[in-house]
């Protein structure tokens, strides 16, 4: 669900982030991208007086829907230095605002890029023919070097994925559902348990709508609000969950596999990080199952992961 596109920055905030970026302008203009609660996301397109146009983006974040110790703005932006220095496709960090001073609220600024992602479940078809790619982005992704430094602004995803289990107490959404008492309850029985795993840079919400395409090929990776590092069969699961839903489980199988062989290693303990990425749509069912076949999907996702678990 998308914020009301009314909560424009104001001029004289796009005015600031643009002399402080240092740029030669005369007019510019607004307009809304989707955005979550989280976030308030604009593109700015300004007329520079050499006669040239440029496009640039503010995402602001939503105080109200912070973690408690987790900075979204300082987290984001400097996982976009570390990613744009790998040569990951991401939009370009340009400016962080950590306080809010000059954008209203805390923020960064990044450059534009062109390309649109897979409209789902229209292009169910489409995402599924894709999965190979998608796959070996995120192969490359998880590739990404990060120094003890780059920590105390990642989020520490071997905790995080399985935050529902933190208070020692099962959240009544889980209870609601009528897998959720078990996934929770194995997840609570196994959880840190896995095999030694060199921890990953990860994306923490890999999945289509955060991927923009252009001409065939992937133009960026986006949201980047919850990067982290972590064991790397968090963010494979994620994504795999969503082929489930979609109606298309065999593209999760050809998303492993083209995995494994991009990143040169072999998952282990996928099916517990499965059973815990089925958490998050226990929270709002009704976002995430549109139509029947969708949480028909579901089902058989928490189904072949409690078989191999």
């Amino acid at each position: 669900m998308s914020l009301p596109t009314s909560r424009l920055p104001s001029a004289p905030s796009v005015s600031a982030a643009l002399n402080t970026l240092e740029l030669d302008y005369g007019e510019f203009s607004i307009h809304a991208l989707p955005s979550t609660f989280s976030n308030f996301s604009h593109r700015v397109d300004i007329e520079l007086r050499d006669g040239s146009t440029r496009k640039i983006v503010l995402r602001r974040y939503n105080p109200d829907k912070y973690a408690d110790g987790h900075d979204k703005q300082r987290c984001e932006f400097h996982a976009l230095k570390l990613l744009h220095k790998q040569g990951i496709p991401v939009p370009k960090p340009l400016l962080l605002d950590e306080t809010g001073e000059l954008l209203g609220l805390p923020g960064i600024v990044t450059a534009f890029v062109e390309g649109a992602p897979i409209a789902l479940p229209a292009e169910a078809h489409r995402w599924a023919a894709l999965a190979a790619p998608t796959a070996r982005m995120l192969a490359r992704i998880h590739q990404t070097p990060f120094s003890e430094a780059d920590r105390r602004f990642l989020m520490d995803d071997n905790v995080e994925v399985a935050w529902f289990i933190k208070d020692g107490d099962i959240p009544d959404y889980m209870l609601a559902d009528r897998d959720g008492e078990l996934i929770w309850r194995l997840v609570k029985q196994r959880w840190g348990k896995w095999a030694p795993v060199e921890p990953r840079f990860a994306h923490t919400d890999y999945w289509a709508g955060n991927i923009l395409w252009q001409d065939g090929q992937i133009s960026a990776v986006v949201d980047w609000e919850e990067a982290g590092y972590g064991h790397p069969a968090a963010d494979v699961a994620y994504c795999r969950m969503g082929y489930f839903i979609e109606g298309i489980p065999e593209a999760a199988e050809t998303f492993l596999r083209a995995y494994e062989a991009e990143a040169g290693w072999k998952l282990t303990d996928l099916a517990l990080f499965e059973l815990a990425a089925c958490a998050r749509p226990m929270i709002a069912p009704e976002d995430w199952f549109a139509h029947p076949y969708m949480e028909a999907g579901f089902r058989r996702f928490i189904e072949q992961a409690r078989e191999r678990l």
